[in-house]
Parts: structure tokens; sequence; C-alpha cells
């Protein structure tokens, strides 16, 4: 038995050259209307103005994976929705949508798990199951909007699982929300987060697609950083820096710094200027300091991990030096504080979820 085509996978030009040939034999037009109608989250037998027999034969041969929305959580303080989405396998990822001024965000997961092993994630407690599809990626906006009834119009890839880990995935589903006839998601309202695999941040550079780049930073030494992120062991910060210099040197998008909070490990004012130092040093072109922007984040308390969120005063005090040294930083607003709206929690409190 032939597996079934991922029709939700395909790329314009790849959906035409599949629905014209046998055993479709479909004029051009229909990809466009196929594309379309995916795109909005409608099945093969919603098609109105496909020929009943089409929609037949689509239905026998292709699967659209969209997951299923198996929880949601809304925030009476905000409005943010946490979504626990289950997969045509079984499997659980989250999603959150998030309201602001400038329009509705998604924030997605790009794996099933996570094998980075980042200390202060519930992302990575239980390992990497699966990269997601490009397709079941992109399931995840087109959900959201069903399910809420409004438009995603930012996206974020910094839900559970490490996009650049899933590189060609992460790379067809960014071709795949901004190609024409489609769900229209401008790569410029798009950020894509990396705990730093250096190879695949110089991969991205050269695919030319604009989107802004998300460095998980959350240490200014080695010594700090290896203890929390094992990517460190692989990347150390000379040569994750290097590469973010060389990123914005050839796509002129500016990067932007994650930075967790962690009480005792690197929330201290020496922390604080020893970022800003490694940061003027390495993000700098003939000694002109290039865009940058720091975001911190107070630490989402995540059960067995012994780190504790920074106090209210350290995160304005390390803010406070950061801009007082050149730096451009901010305090992330946290969202849904009542539903736990940080990636990865739900999932692993899932009962059943076994992956």
């Amino acid at each position: 038995m032939n597996e079934k085509t991922d029709i939700l996978r395909l790329l314009p030009d790849e959906l035409t050259s599949f629905i014209t040939s046998p055993p479709y034999s479909q004029p051009k037009f229909r990809a466009g209307q196929i594309f379309s109608w995916l795109h909005r989250g409608v099945g093969f037998e919603e098609m109105t103005d496909l020929p009943l027999s089409l929609r037949s034969s689509l239905a026998d041969s292709c699967v659209i994976k969209t997951p299923a929305v198996e929880r949601r959580l809304v925030s009476e303080i905000d409005g943010t929705i946490k979504y626990l989405l289950r997969l045509c396998d079984g499997n659980l990822i989250e999603a959150v949508y998030m309201k602001y001024e400038h329009g509705n965000t998604l924030c997605v997961s790009s794996q099933v798990g996570c094998r980075m092993g980042c200390r202060f994630c519930a992302s990575t407690k239980s390992g990497r199951v699966r990269d997601l599809s490009a397709s079941e990626i992109l399931g995840e906006i087109i959900a959201a909007e069903r399910d809420t009834g409004t438009r995603i119009s930012n996206v974020v890839m910094m839900g559970i699982g490490e996009p650049l880990d899933n590189f060609d995935e992460t790379v067809r589903f960014l071709r795949l929300i901004s190609a024409p006839g489609g769900i229209g998601i401008g790569l410029r309202h798009v950020s894509v987060s990396t705990c730093g695999i250096v190879p695949r941040i110089r991969d991205l550079a050269k695919t030319g697609l604009p989107v802004t780049l998300s460095i998980s930073l959350h240490a200014a030494d080695d010594k700090t950083r290896s203890a929390i992120m094992p990517v460190n062991g692989s990347y150390p910060i000379s040569e994750l820096l290097t590469a973010c210099r060389d990123w914005f040197l050839t796509t002129g998008r500016r990067i932007s710094f994650e930075y967790t909070l962690i009480s005792g490990k690197n929330d201290s004012p020496e922390d604080a200027r020893r970022l800003a130092d490694v940061l003027r040093r390495f993000m700098n072109d003939g000694g002109r300091t290039l865009p940058m922007h720091v975001n911190l984040i107070p630490l989402n308390d995540v059960e067995g991990t012994g780190l504790s969120r920074s106090s209210r005063d350290s995160v304005r005090r390390f803010s406070d030096i950061l801009t007082s040294l050149g730096i451009t930083a901010t305090v992330r607003r946290r969202l849904g504080p009542d539903i736990n709206a940080a990636c990865g929690q739900l999932r692993i409190n899932s009962a059943g979820n076994g992956r």
C-alpha cells in the first residue's frame, strides 16, 4: 500500500507539478485553488470549486497534517491561549497564541521534544522524539486561526524544539507561509530562535530569507553558558558571536539576543558588564557597533531544575547596566502567567503522552 502524500507540505511549484501529472492531470489553476484551500484549513470535501471526482481522488491519496486541539488554556489576565496539540501519530506539541497591539502572534514548535539539553527548559526534559514536518508546523498556525477566528500576523519559532536542528523543514515552512496565495505571513514578521548551531546560522543566512534571528545566549562567558547550555561545548561564545556578526553583514537584519535571568547564575552586575563587553567586542565591524537588541527574560520556573527566577530588583539592575553601557535592552513582558504559558510544561504534565 502506497503512503499517502503529505499535500500541505508541498510548495506551489511542487503542488502544480503534482496536480498536473497523472493520475490527476488537472489544469495548472487547480493547484492555486488547492493551495489556498489548504492554507485556510479546509478539508478536501469542503473544496467546493473542485470537481467531486478530484476531491475524492485527493482524499484517497493525500493526507492533510493539521494537528487537533487536545487542550486549550486561556489566560484570564491577558487572553493568551496555550494549546496542547495532537499530531496525526498521537505525539503532543504546544503552541502559544499572544495578542499584541501590532497583531496576533503565534509561538510554534518545530520538534516533538528537544535534544539540546538546556537546563532551564521544560521542552528538553524527555529528549527529542522526532522532527516536525513543515506541514505540521504550518498546521499549528492553521489550527490556531480556526480556533480563534482571527488572523495570525506574526510567528516566533520559540516553542518546543530547536528550529535549526530541523533545518530543512524549518526553511520549507518559512517558504510555505510566505508563498503567494497561501497563509500570507511576511518573513519580516517571523523570528527564528536558536540555541546557537553555528553552521546552520550560516546556512540560514545563505537562503536570503529575511527573518529575524533570535539567539538564546543566556550567559556572557563559556564556563557559565556551558553549565546551562550543552551546545556551548560545540559552539562556544566566540564562534557563535562571530557567526552573528557575519549574519548581520550578510543579511542586514538585526539580531535579538535572548537572555534568561537565573538567580545566582547569570544575573549579577558583573554578568551584565561582561555581556555588554562581549557583545560590543564581537558585534562590531571596523569600530562600528552593529545593531542588536537584548531581550531579558525572567526565568519561568520548571520543576526539577533547581533553578529559580531573578528578583525584580536584579532584573531592573541588569537592564539598567546594559543600557548605561550602550546596549539596547528590554525586559520581556510575561504573558499568560496564570496558565504557565512557557512552552514544554503542558506537554510534560499531560497524562499519557508518553512521548
